[in-house]
């Protein structure tokens, strides 16, 4: 059944008015009826109600709730997701599986190897279309909470939001040769329900020294991902599968 994120104004009693570029979705795309059922998720909430189209105009798709449904499809954990920004459109795949894979927000940064640098305007325009993108990631794969993409960051204001996680873990080739390869797998041990964590992952060039050293200052265990490199698209995936397969499946 098909699934659409709305907010608390939208509704109004018992009835759901989906507006904006879903009623596109819902008409011209899926080709729903009146009478038809889809999925709303309040992502406020973190509850979904099933629904029945009740009326269609050329502006909303007017739905009344038929019954609450009781999902549990969210990572035990908050998981945060701070990139590196990379080249072409590997944060787009990055942010879209990231979503099917329960990151709960993504945190891209300008690092010192960062090819692509974003300014102001150009970094706001990214953000609404890197959203758009976990949006509809988190429809398809049914989540009840759309991640949040903030803005890009620079690496200072990066530090600073790391204050207020729990655990907070680098991503970082050298300490595989330095004999943190279990640091990691000791890092998901200590995981606790609700807890929050934040991964940070560099560009194709990876990080610099200066940045390592200086996210260590800030409480950064610097974790190597297994005994091959991967790339700055791949890391994130792996850690969020490898996340998931702790706390989830096992």
């Amino acid at each position: 059944m098909q699934r659409y994120f709305v907010k608390n104004d939208q509704v109004n009693e018992s009835s759901i008015s989906i507006t904006g570029e879903d009623v596109h979705h819902i008409v011209r795309v899926m080709r729903m009826n009146v009478g038809d059922d889809l999925l709303c998720s309040f992502s406020e909430i973190k509850k979904t109600a099933q629904c029945k189209i009740v009326e269609i105009t050329n502006e909303s798709v007017v739905v009344d709730i038929v019954e609450w449904i009781e999902t549990n499809s969210e990572m035990p954990v908050r998981v945060t997701i701070g990139s590196g920004l990379p080249k072409g459109d590997k944060l787009e795949l990055v942010i879209q599986k990231g979503t099917e894979l329960g990151a709960e927000s993504f945190i891209p940064f300008n690092a010192a190897r960062s090819i692509v640098k974003l300014d102001e305007k150009k970094g706001k325009k990214k953000a609404e279309r890197w959203n758009k993108i976990a949006k509809e990631a988190a429809e398809q794969s049914h989540r009840t909470v759309v991640p949040n993409v903030s803005e890009p960051a620079s690496f200072s204001q990066l530090l600073e939001k790391s204050r207020s996680y729990d655990h907070k873990i680098v991503a970082y080739e050298e300490s595989a040769k330095d004999g943190e390869k279990a640091a990691f797998a000791h890092t998901l041990q200590k995981l606790k329900h609700g807890e929050s964590l934040l991964c940070i992952f560099g560009p194709e060039g990876g990080l610099s020294e200066k940045e390592i050293e200086k996210l260590k200052e800030y409480g950064f265990i610097c974790c190597a991902l297994g005994p091959r490199i991967l790339r700055t698209e791949t890391a994130p995936l792996f850690t969020l599968a490898a996340i998931s397969y702790h706390l989830e499946l096992m």
